[in-house]
């Protein structure tokens, strides 16, 4: 589906019956992981996060994270930073590959990504987090979102304010992760204050919930108990893309259907073979090891073979391996 240029994103999630996002993260949303994704039912996908000091400075591997294809549309492309002139600077880069919209992360809880000011550190000085936002809003002719969490700590989460201010300097969408920063990706997501976001009179572009989704029940009992205008999925996408397909299926009142040993097998070579083509087999083999758990979640006396696995160094090994 291609989008006419400067789509807003509520015309964007109009397009779809319930919306589903496949979540940016680092070393797994590549393009080949969000193409399979979206075959399966994703319907918007985000790049892994960008550093804007990287972009800014035109880093070769920077620049390479925001290749897309046509059919992976809507597609957007997500920087961080923590400084004015390169996250602006990136957002300009960025919106020049040409994607539906610009996503800033205000969420990761990433030690070396806090320790810069950047991600979810920004949630210790709101104002400069609104300062930012409006910078890059202003600096780009296409649609800006966020993705945040509820606040730095659990005595101190200013998610609903945050909202409205954001909203007020331009954003057309807000993503937001129901854990503080403290709470890391432990303990269980809250999603009453996502709802109090969604819920609030003064909120008018959409919220879109982020936190536990793992089950396509799940995501629908979330949409319909929190009214969210749309679902983000994210951990346990990975080497897991049949969960979007569940979640449509469910969407059509039809069962959700697991996958055969045959089928994962499959789909794992030729995620491999994809990323092959773009980053070389050894890093594409090496890659794949932090996936191989969700594509065979379930799957009975799996142990052995991902043993094996682990250390192997070739297509044809793993191929061997999974087909043995």
């Amino acid at each position: 589906m291609r989008l006419q240029k400067m789509a807003t994103i509520k015309e964007i999630l109009r397009q779809f019956e319930f919306p589903v996002y496949l979540a940016p993260m680092e070393g797994i949303t590549d393009g080949a992981f969000r193409r399979i994704c979206k075959e399966y039912g994703a319907d918007i996908v985000i790049t892994e996060f960008i550093s804007s000091d990287a972009l800014s400075r035109e880093v070769e591997k920077s620049i390479r994270k925001m290749d897309f294809r046509e059919d992976e549309r809507p597609f957007g492309i997500q920087i961080f930073g923590s400084q004015e002139a390169p996250l602006v600077a990136a957002a300009q880069y960025a919106a020049a590959q040409n994607p539906d919209f610009i996503d800033i992360n205000w969420g990761c809880p990433v030690k070396k990504i806090v320790s810069k000011g950047a991600g979810s550190a920004i949630l210790q000085d709101i104002p400069k987090m609104v300062a930012l936002t409006a910078a890059v809003v202003k600096a780009v002719n296409l649609p800006v979102t966020v993705k945040t969490r509820l606040g730095w700590e659990s005595a101190n989460k200013p998610i609903v304010e945050v909202a409205e201010r954001l909203q007020d300097v331009g954003i057309q969408a807000i993503a937001i992760h129901g854990r503080t920063r403290a709470q890391q990706y432990g303990g269980e997501a809250d999603w009453t204050l996502i709802g109090e976001v969604k819920n609030n009179p003064r909120m008018t572009i959409p919220v879109i919930g982020n936190g536990d989704i793992n089950s396509a029940e799940k995501a629908l009992a979330y949409r319909d108990r929190y009214g969210v205008d749309a679902i983000m999925v994210g951990r346990a996408a990975i080497g897991n893309p049949w969960i979007f397909s569940q979640i449509k299926a469910l969407l059509r009142g039809e069962p959700c259907i697991e996958p055969t040993y045959e089928e994962r097998v499959d789909l794992v070579m030729r995620h491999l073979r994809e990323n092959e083509l773009t980053k070389g087999e050894r890093v594409a083999v090496l890659e794949m090891r932090t996936q191989y758990s969700g594509y065979f979640r379930g799957i009975h006396n799996f142990k052995p073979k991902k043993i094996q696995l682990m250390s192997a160094l070739s297509i044809a090994e793993c191929e061997e391996i999974l087909r043995g």
